[in-house]
């Protein structure tokens, strides 16, 4: 994760916004008459939620990317470095008194007073919602427990490195191979995250932020996920791939992909 995103998670506001919303590529996966679909909007609109997280909707789309990706009511759901819980809450809300919500967050980044306060007031509105401290690939959910997993502009850094952050070389292998186990057959991987140029990937991220989809793909289904549907709702052809995320002539306005990944019943 890029210096400025991993300050902000510091003080449990991350900034990073989306370019504006375009139709989808593809539809929802189809639920069956026993599925539920949660009211989304409600979920968003919820009057209780921080100002900052609140004026990140417009870009962000929470509701149009849950529908795509077909979180259900009743979910148990994994949001992986999981920020100040802006997705957190929202997921939280929307699956309801019988679904739960497992923040993950390194525990760096969860010390500051404003992290506190940020995630006590998350935690007080949704109760359903638990923040978890723990380097990523150290966290195993338990076999076959979780429905729905949200990686939401962190992808990337699974490839990222900061002896200044504390945020140690890791094996995106390793902690998908974690993921895969703790998903339940059937369960669903929401990923979005800013479009990279191909290369080495470790030196894309250092340098840009960006991630080649092509690589989140053949990671994914090289751990033994399928890709189930992909979106292209955050596309920008005017994006410049060879700029750093935060450059602003690109800042807000980065091309991102969106996959559906899900594992094999």
């Amino acid at each position: 994760m890029r210096a400025s995103i991993l300050l902000a998670l510091a003080s449990s506001a991350l900034m990073v916004v989306a370019p504006a919303y375009a139709e989808a590529a593809q539809s929802p996966p189809s639920a069956s008459a026993s599925e539920v679909t949660p009211d989304f909007a409600a979920a968003v609109s919820d009057p209780g939620r921080d100002e900052a997280d609140i004026k990140l909707d417009e870009s962000r789309k929470p509701a149009e990317v849950l529908t795509f990706m077909g979180l259900e009511a009743g979910d148990t759901v994994l949001d992986i470095f999981a920020g100040g819980g802006y997705y957190s809450e929202i997921l939280g809300r929307a699956v309801g008194p019988e679904g739960s919500v497992i923040a993950v967050n390194p525990p760096q980044f969860t010390t500051s007073e404003q992290s506190k306060a940020k995630w006590a007031s998350v935690t007080a509105r949704q109760p359903n919602v638990t923040m978890v401290p723990s380097q990523l690939p150290d966290h195993t959910p338990s076999p076959d427990s979780i429905d729905f997993a949200m990686l939401h502009l962190i992808y990337h850094d699974f490839y990222w490195e900061s002896e200044q952050y504390k945020f140690e070389k890791m094996d995106p292998a390793i902690v998908l191979s974690n993921l895969f186990t703790g998903m339940k057959p059937g369960g669903i991987v929401a990923v979005i995250d800013h479009v990279g140029s191909p290369g080495d990937t470790r030196a894309v991220v250092e340098k840009d932020h960006r991630i080649d989809p092509a690589t989140v793909r053949a990671d994914f289904q090289r751990a033994g996920f399928v890709l189930d549907g992909e979106s292209e709702m955050f596309a920008n052809p005017d994006d410049d791939l060879g700029k750093n995320v935060f450059d602003p002539a690109v800042r807000g306005k980065t091309s991102r992909f969106v996959m559906r990944f899900r594992k094999p019943e």
